[in-house]
């Protein structure tokens, strides 16, 4: 720069750079026609003004001041023959209090200073100062050190492979610092020009604090990772051989450091984080200005905190950079660069054998070192040559430190416990045995996210969640698991994962899996992995979950130790929807045993009966769809000995069966006309029997044999209706904590019952409002030992209802899988007409066994059938009721309490059986119904014989009585019609009964006007008319 406009002597075309004098930063300056005004940084914190252009020739100062508030003019000299080239300071500048900005047009000029009041804009100009002296530090150690030293060809041979990478990590964690500062000193020239104005809550500083925090920490851990794998050594060589003749730059960049070793440049880099110590002093300058209890002196408070912990702990990780760089200084060797990491800091280490391992060897040698990761033990080693035989490192997140209370033998010990092994250390004085307690408790208390400063020895977090890669042998062996730890052992929510695809996702209890878990096994013949979601106990699958195999099969059910055991559900085949068979029932040792039903969805028949290893083996019933019915005995997965086979047309055979639908043996059969053969039959049933044997056609008039007639008589080789699905109320009493049927606690059944809801609520996210409501309610366990009386059996009514709403309930549970295994056994195939006795009867044990386990938790209830008594009144209610000779009594039974529970689940399967039994006289039913529903209201009334004494009449608008119109329909005794109506929603016979009486009085309601006031009904007149409304309804 060389004049304004070229209002010089000699005139210069060519802009020039201005000439300053050493420490003056230019940070704002303004041009006028013939001057220019410079506002710089000085040696103090106030700024000071810089003049050049033309001069006055008088000797005295002719300038004119004018202060008014905040502003400050300076008229700008004459125009004259002299002109200053080179800026030079105006001394008056330092009158006029703290500038923040310059303006200059024509022959004036103006500047914008601040009053400082109680040092507020002094301390704000003072961080925008240092600031800025900041950012010129770093672009030029930027400019004259790291781009050099970064485009030099030789810096990637020189420093080798791992601190090449450190060193441009360094250069970007460096760039990025200065780009934070470079807009940090501009914003502060900003908030300058409207401090007045402004919030001091508004500085960068504070706004942003979390932001120059990680800066920082990124820049510093750059620094100190490049200098422990010791950098700095290669990097002063480059240095030497890239600055030249230059060496005069070290110095620029660090004056207070002698030039000529690694200290200079380890200096150089740490330069920066001096100035964390300086935005605290400020601020805690700032703090002054303001009232403890204002918000602005919090903030301030709070930011100075924060910036000062900053400043401490990066020195702090400054001096353990350090500290491992002589460490690994002076143990170099092959056998200890394999421990060598950028991140790693050593603490402590044991060279002096102030610590061994408990029960060592006379002659073996251990030494230890404490690294801020890992602890290492290494074996055979001679530390002052960096010589180990072997080595095991202990991730720090994994380990828990114990220590050992001194006992007789005077031993300092501590206990180090791994998920792999535990070992004891012992230390060679009280005051080394501290040293390795505080220390190893702070490097744990550091990896979990402690600060690592005030763990007290012995105190480290005993459960923490952390990975682990398990390398001993053992059912986890080379697995990787993520997730939680107590005190050593797996424990909590974790995934374990193995090299061969193994996957378990679930939770762990003491080193195994325990509670629900998911679990992937691949599959490497069908290149698709099994899946199982459900309960485990001590590392087996154990419980009740469901199977996913690669084949296609599904299995739903219980698990014990690995096993399908108890009651379960096995799908096979490979369709995406259906498959090809399914059977449900029980299972012993992996294996079908007990009683089940197979449906073969392919040959089309199910199978109802006993199972033994595998195979259909005791009493069952098939039956196809085909209509064919064979109830009988099994052997060896087949037909053996007597049985009864019954077609579709009725016609049954009672003989002996050798395989699957073939006869060979004595034999009677009956046809559907009632004519019978009996004698020796050989062939199967499908295609064609031989007999040989006598025909019999009884006379019209013969009564029926009734010896013969026991012999087709079906259900005689039945399981009885008890002995089924005893493994489905098995499992739901293992679920209330019991080992057998009503051998356990009943405190310890609801106990399970509550921790089951509430474990439901907590983890089942997509559950509706209304089934959070239902959960809610269930986690209050009632008042199960109370005796039962008509005040409370209302209350344990509404809760089995409420409790079987949820599958998460026990009883809920069995609910759902008894309406499950009934529809599997009776819808499809299973609909053949002669199995409603065999329905109606496992019904009526359902509800026997269900009785049992609600008595269980509720001991008060009677037995089936008993009375409930009322409560007991008090003496004067006593003696009130002392005359009464008759009291009303409450009868309970399984029916009443719990068929309103089942039988609406229940009923379509077992109403299709009724209607297939029953669809003769079912169909001749209906067409009569349908052919008199047709009738309009009056002839149908004539035809059941109603009198027309109870024929309704209607209203006209003037108030007179009219007979129905012949052709209306629907138009009387709607009311009784709709009551009745509601029969259909009702499953209890005393709820039906409730339904007719209602009827009755519905149908009385509205006889009453055609009748007198002391009408009585007689059957002669109800019946007909009851029976129109049975028409209608």
């Amino acid at each position: 720069m060389c004049g304004q406009l070229g209002h010089v002597n000699s005139p210069v075309t060519v802009p020039q750079q201005i000439k300053l004098s050493d420490g003056l930063r230019v940070w704002d300056l303004s041009a006028g026609q013939s001057h220019s005004l410079l506002l710089a940084d000085g040696d103090c914190v106030q700024p000071v003004l810089l003049y050049c252009g033309q001069q006055q020739e008088q000797t005295s100062a002719q300038s004119e001041k004018s202060q008014q508030g905040q502003r400050s003019c300076q008229r700008s000299p004459n125009r004259a023959e002299s002109y200053t080239v080179r800026p030079s300071l105006l001394p008056f500048c330092m009158e006029m209090g703290y500038i923040s900005s310059v303006c200059s047009g024509g022959q004036r000029c103006a500047v914008l200073a601040d009053q400082n009041v109680m040092g507020f804009i002094s301390a704000i100009h003072e961080l925008a100062s240092i600031e800025r002296h900041f950012y010129c530090w770093l672009s030029s150690a930027k400019k004259l050190l790291l781009t050099p030293l970064r485009n030099k060809e030789s810096v990637c041979p020189s420093l080798g492979e791992p601190c090449t990478h450190l060193f441009f990590s360094l250069c970007e964690s460096f760039v990025r610092l200065s780009i934070l500062i470079g807009r940090h000193s501009t914003s502060l020239s900003y908030f300058l020009l409207e401090v007045q104005s402004s919030d001091v809550t508004a500085l960068p500083l504070l706004t942003h604090t979390e932001h120059f925090m990680d800066i920082y920490k990124e820049y510093c851990s750059s620094v100190g990772n490049f200098e422990v794998m010791g950098g700095f050594r290669s990097l002063q060589k480059l240095s030497l051989e890239c600055l030249g003749s230059q060496q005069t730059v070290l110095a620029q960049l660090c004056a207070d450091q002698s030039i000529g070793g690694d200290v200079d440049l380890v200096s150089v880099f740490y330069r920066p984080l001096q100035q964390l110590h300086q935005y605290s002093r400020v601020m805690l300058k700032l703090t002054a200005c303001f009232d403890v209890l204002t918000a602005e002196y919090q903030f301030l408070h709070q930011g100075c905190n924060q910036f000062d912990s900053l400043s401490l702990s990066l020195l702090r990780k400054k001096k353990e950079a350090e500290t491992t760089f002589l460490f690994w200084k002076s143990h170099s060797g092959k056998t200890t660069e394999v421990l060598r990491l950028p991140q790693r800091r050593v603490v402590c280490e044991s060279s002096n054998r102030s610590l061994t391992l408990q029960n060592a060897g006379r002659f073996s040698n251990h030494w230890f070192i404490l690294f801020n990761d890992t602890l290492v033990h290494t074996q055979g080693a001679i530390p002052s040559q960096s010589l180990f035989s072997t080595h095991h490192i202990y991730p720090l997140s994994c380990l828990w430190v114990k220590p050992v209370t001194e006992d007789s033998s005077g031993h300092y010990a501590i206990k180090i416990t791994c998920p792999e092994e535990s070992f004891t250390l012992v230390a060679s004085t009280p005051q080394e045995k501290n040293k390795w307690l505080r220390s190893l408790n702070q490097a744990v208390d550091q990896v979990l996210g402690g600060a690592g400063q005030g763990s007290s020895p012995g105190l480290t977090a005993m459960a923490r969640t952390a990975p682990y890669t398990f390398t001993g042998e053992g059912c986890f062996k080379d697995a990787q698991y993520t997730g939680a730890w107590l005190a050593g052992r797996l424990h909590g929510r974790g995934t374990m994962k193995w090299p061969d695809g193994r996957t378990y996702r679930g939770n762990f209890k003491k080193g195994q899996e325990e509670g629900y878990g998911e679990c992937l096994i691949p599959n490497k013949v069908l290149n698709k992995p099994d899946s199982y979601q459900g309960q485990w106990r001590d590392g087996k699958i154990h419980g009740f979950g469901k199977y996913k195999y690669a084949c296609g099969e599904v299995y739903e059910g219980c698990f014990c130790d690995g096993q399908r055991h108890g009651y379960g559900m096995l799908s096979s085949g490979k369709l995406a929807k259906n498959s090809s068979s399914v059977f449900i029932g029980q299972w012993v040792h992996d294996g079908k045993s007990g009683y089940g039903v197979y449906d073969d969805m392919t040959r089309g028949e199910k199978y109802m009966g006993l199972w033994l290893d595998e195979q259909r083996h005791g009493n069952a019933v098939v039956v196809t769809q085909c209509g064919v019915y064979y109830e009988g005995t099994f052997k060896d997965n087949k037909m053996c000995g007597p049985g009864l086979l019954v077609s579709d047309d009725d016609t049954a055979l009672h003989g002996e069966f050798s395989d699957d639908w073939i006869v060979n043996g004595k034999g009677v059969l009956s046809l559907a006309n009632g004519d019978c053969l009996e004698g020796q039959f050989t062939g199967e049933w499908t295609s064609g029997l031989k007999v040989v044997g006598t025909y019999t056609k009884p006379p019209p008039e013969e009564p029926e044999n009734k010896e013969r007639s026991s012999l087709h008589k079906v259900g005689q080789y039945l399981v009885p209706a008890t002995q089924r699905w005893l493994c489905v109320f098995n499992e739901c009493w293992s679920r209330l904590g019991c080992e057998a049927p009503g051998r356990g606690e009943r405190a310890a059944a609801w106990d399970n019952i509550a921790v089951t809801i509430t474990t439901a609520r907590r983890q089942s996210i997509d559950l509706t409002r209304s089934q959070s409501k239902v959960l809610e309610c269930l986690e209050f366990i009632p008042h199960h030992g109370d005796p039962v009386t008509t005040a409370n059996y209302d209350n344990i009514r509404r809760y089995l209802s409420k409790a079987c709403e949820t599958p998460h309930h026990p009883l809920g549970w069995l609910v759902e899988t008894l309406v499950t295994v009934y529809r599997m056994t009776y819808v499809g195939v299973g609909s053949n007409r002669r199995l409603l006795r065999q329905a109606v009867q496992e019904l009526l044990a359902f509800l026997t066994h269900f009785y049992s386990i609600v008595r269980f938790l509720f001991p008060g209830l009677p037995e089936d059938g008993g009375i409930i008594p009322d409560p007991p009144a008090s003496a004067s209610e006593g003696e009130h009721n002392s005359n009464v000779a008759e009291q009303v009594v409450m009868v309970v039974s399984c029916s009443s309490l719990l068929l309103p529970q089942l039988l609406p689940r229940l009923y379509p399967p077992l109403f299709t059986l009724y209607c297939l039994q029953e669809e003769q006289e079912e169909a001749l039913y209906w067409e009569r119904v349908l052919r008199l529903n047709k009738q309009p209201d009056q002839s149908l009334l004539s035809f059941l014989g109603v009198q027309e004494k109870f024929w309704p009449v209607w209203m006209s608008i003037l108030g007179d009585k009219k007979q129905i119109v012949s052709s209306s329909k629907d138009a009387c005794f709607v009311s009784a019609v709709e009551t009745l109506q509601l029969i259909s929603t009702t499953f209890t016979p005393s709820d039906k009964l409730l339904i007719i009486q209602r009827t009755f009085e519905e149908m009385t309601q509205e006889g009453k006007p055609m009748l007198d006031g002391n009408f009585l009904w007689c059957m002669d007149d109800l019946l007909p008319l009851f029976l129109y409304v049975v028409l209608r309804a």
